[in-house]
């Protein structure tokens, strides 16, 4: 069965632009085409065609699935010719949606691997990572495909769908991480918001990135797949008193990631459109409703697609720093620290600064960085509401330890996300006190910049202390620093705050 060009347009199949391919038929197929090792009948149909450059985001191959199903399976492979010099090659990731449909929201989502696989299957009692589980219910699926680069010679597919018939397993009730753990009362929690696991693109299990999030001395974490929520339910027995897991998502377009933290388990937010689309306000508020944060990710990496190009106007917080330390998180903190200044002259809400690993595998670091929350306990909400208030400082682990806060001469004091409400010529004093820094360097920046810098002691513990006013600086944050390793450069952050604002508002 050929299918060599994209046969129809499919405008309700996704705002980014979208196609539908020639419907695949099992129904008049003989149910003798082959068999299963256990004895049931199999049916396989094999779809090759060719996608030329300028491709719609996505692709859709209709499958009719008849009655008597057990277990889907897919397989694909595409070409990758040679490209010139700083040309992008073929890339196309795959998914799949069942007989409810491809219409925006996800009604008929059964899952995702993008590019980490090149088959995956799906029957009512178990899938492959990054698939729901689930009855294979008759009518028209829809095999995904994103190509998203296409080579100047055009992109040729193959995808082979395999029908196995039998009867329908049990489906398993999922059982979700709970909403809170014993924790410390109100205290400062150490978490690590961006994580992926063999549910999406990554290599590590839920188990082990369990086991890495302990060793690092963190409070909680949230599992991030991109674009699927099939980890929402793999994480049972990982959790306990000293670890609360969030479920959440990392929302992948082709103009930007974002981080949905701490949305309702099993909660799908859709990824299917671009920034040209207007489309993002309706999914940052459909993230609100299912009881999470927006939170852009790396808005400044330089892979394709994952510069944020939808503004900040929806977002509840910034990933403004993301796994280690680098050129474009010094570019992302620049552009956050302007968006201080916005607020300080009135103009603009401000959002809070965190920081998250984005581990994927070995090496790296789970929580490299961390963010360090004070919530009034250890549970989903608190953990959510420390954050939009920016009651929140980052660290590169938790070797380091520090408190932030500004002082006025009346005893007057803010910390971390809060507003020291003083004249404007009344004197103000900020501290840092630091642990587990050492060759660091402790610097105070400011609406004009960076006004103050003192080094720590050789032991890296020590407290640096800085006076302004408010008619000098409107908001005082701190950043401690390793010693630059490039010219002209500051060093790598270890760690940061969140501002102080100065003044009666």
């Amino acid at each position: 069965m050929e299918r060599r060009d994209v046969l129809r347009l499919s405008a309700a199949a996704g705002a980014a632009g979208a196609m539908t391919l020639g419907r695949v038929s099992f129904a008049e197929a003989a149910p003798a085409a082959g068999q299963s090792a256990d004895g049931r009948a199999e049916q396989t149909r094999t779809v090759s065609g060719h996608l030329p450059t300028g491709a719609p985001d996505f692709v859709y191959l209709p499958v009719e699935v008849p009655h008597g199903v057990r277990e889907i399976t897919v397989s694909y492979s595409y070409d990758k010719p040679a490209v010139p010099d700083g040309t992008a090659g073929n890339a196309c990731d795959i998914g799949i949606f069942d007989e409810r449909g491809t219409a925006l929201g996800g009604a008929g989502f059964r899952g995702w691997s993008g590019g980490a696989r090149t088959e995956f299957f799906l029957r009512a009692d178990d899938a492959t990572p990054g698939y729901l589980p689930g009855p294979v219910n008759p009518g028209t699926w829809h095999v995904a495909l994103a190509p998203y680069t296409v080579a100047p010679q055009g992109l040729a597919y193959e995808v082979t769908i395999t029908l196995r018939h039998g009867p329908q397993g049990k489906t398993p009730a999922p059982v979700y991480p709970p909403e809170r753990a014993r924790g410390r009362g109100r205290a400062w929690y150490r978490g690590d918001n961006h994580l992926h696991s063999v549910y999406s693109d990554g290599k590590r299990t839920p188990a082990r990135i369990a086991a890495l999030a302990r060793a690092a001395g963190l409070d909680f974490i949230t599992t991030s797949e991109h674009n699927t929520t099939a980890s929402h339910r793999a994480w049972e027995g990982l959790w306990g008193d000293d670890l609360l897991i969030l479920t959440g998502e990392e929302v992948t377009t082709r103009n930007g990631h974002v981080v949905a933290m701490g949305t309702d388990p099993g909660a799908f937010i859709d990824w299917r459109y671009r920034a040209r689309d207007n489309a993002f306000g309706k999914y940052a508020r459909a993230i609100r409703r299912a009881g999470g944060l927006v939170i852009p990710a790396h808005p400044h990496a330089t892979c394709i697609g994952c510069n944020w190009k939808f503004g900040l106007n929806e977002a509840d917080a910034v990933e403004v720093w993301n796994g280690p330390y680098g050129p474009d998180d010094e570019i992302t903190l620049a552009e956050w620290d302007n968006t201080l200044v916005a607020h300080a002259r009135g103009r603009a809400d401000w959002l809070p600064a965190v920081g998250h690993s984005d581990a994927h595998r070995d090496p790296d670091v789970v929580g490299l960085p961390q963010t360090v929350v004070l919530a009034d306990d250890l549970s989903r909400r608190a953990i959510q509401d420390g954050i939009r208030a920016g009651r929140v400082w980052i660290a590169e682990s938790a070797r380091i330890d520090l408190s932030f806060g500004v002082t006025g001469e009346r005893g007057e004091h803010a910390g971390t996300g809060e507003r020291l409400a003083v004249s404007r010529t009344a004197k103000v004093t900020a501290q840092l006190k630091v642990s587990g820094a050492p060759g660091c360097t402790v610097s105070f920046v400011t609406d004009q910049g960076r006004l103050y810098s003192a080094p720590l002691p050789p032991s890296g513990n020590g407290t640096v202390s800085w006076q302004s006013t408010p008619d000098y600086a409107a908001y005082i944050r701190a950043e401690v620093r390793h010693p630059s390793t490039t010219e002209g450069l500051p060093g790598p952050m270890a760690a940061l705050t969140n501002p102080v604002f100065l003044g009666r508002s």
